[in-house]
């Protein structure tokens, strides 16, 4: 059996302790720039620190790892591993793939990049299915095309708290934004691959959770076989500084959902700084067919 590396970004949730505890896990922390001066994901950039530059207007910008750490973190992996998965975030949202996938060329197929189409928590079971794929005995090609093969097969939405991030990436109009306010206007936002699309308009977190609620149950009744009855679903829970609401949010879908014991996670920080704060966010992930009992 080979021995096989995952490597993912901080995209995915993972942090670099988590990864240690995991083994055979190992995470790149995404770059970001902020009021000009270069940040490093969970090396130098926490979750609390983030938001205190966000509610000081600080100017933030995301990019790509540096392709020579991407590199060196490959040729340091091949010494022990025999092959390497990597999961970077979705194409649809970074070029973190395309980069990737250029640079796999000169290993020989001993690293496999994913085109999986997903971020955050949705990423992050990509992750675990790809670690439990190795350790039954599936090679880094094998694994890929699984983990292709299901990349559609989740969905995230998000109830956005304030329109004052969306108003700033271009979004949302200065005007919709000023409105959304007076009215206490909740967007809900959908992630399904490639890329953060508008799903609904709420007002008030009530009506909000809801759709989100509503939009789980039918998507695990209509894409999932045995629909909500069935065992072949995960379904993840997650937010930006809004702990109590998520918590709030996993307790309704744990009464829906028989069995059902959701995660609770922090969203990336690639999806917060187009949010911001108060966000909640609730996921589904159908289970690769491969690791069901």
């Amino acid at each position: 059996m080979k021995k096989i590396a995952i490597v993912t970004d901080s995209n995915s949730g993972v942090t670099p302790q988590e990864a240690k505890s995991l083994g055979d896990v190992y995470v790149i922390p995404m770059p970001f720039t902020i009021n000009e001066q270069p940040f490093l994901e969970d090396i130098d950039l926490d979750q609390e620190g983030f938001y205190r530059f966000l509610e000081q207007n600080a100017e933030v910008k995301t990019s790509q790892p540096e392709v020579g750490y991407v590199m060196d973190l490959w040729e340091k992996l091949l010494k022990d591993y025999d092959e390497i998965v990597e999961i970077p975030m979705s194409s649809g949202l970074s070029g973190s793939f395309a980069t990737a996938k250029m640079l796999s060329d000169d290993f020989d197929g001993r690293v496999q990049v994913v085109n999986n189409q997903r971020i955050s928590v949705t990423q992050r079971r990509s992750v675990m299915d790809a670690l439990a794929l190795a350790k039954k005995g599936y090679d880094a090609h094998a694994i890929r095309k699984i983990l292709e093969r299901d990349k559609f097969e989740s969905s995230i939405y998000i109830m956005v708290d304030t329109l004052k991030y969306l108003k700033k990436g271009g979004r949302v109009t200065a005007a919709a934004a000023a409105i959304g306010a007076v009215f206490n206007i909740k967007p809900v936002l959908q992630i399904n691959g490639e890329k953060l699309d508008a799903f609904a308009k709420t007002r008030g977190i009530r009506q909000a959770k809801k759709i989100i609620i509503d939009a789980t149950v039918n998507d695990i009744k209509t894409r999932v076989p045995g629909g909500i009855d069935g065992k072949h679903y995960y379904i993840d829970v997650a937010h930006t500084q809004n702990p109590e609401e998520a918590k709030a949010l996993k307790q309704e879908l744990e009464g829906i959902f028989p069995g059902l014991e959701c995660v609770i996670n922090p969203l990336s920080l690639s999806v917060s700084c187009h949010i911001g704060p108060g966000a909640i966010a609730a996921a589904w992930v159908r289970k690769v067919p491969e690791l069901e009992e």
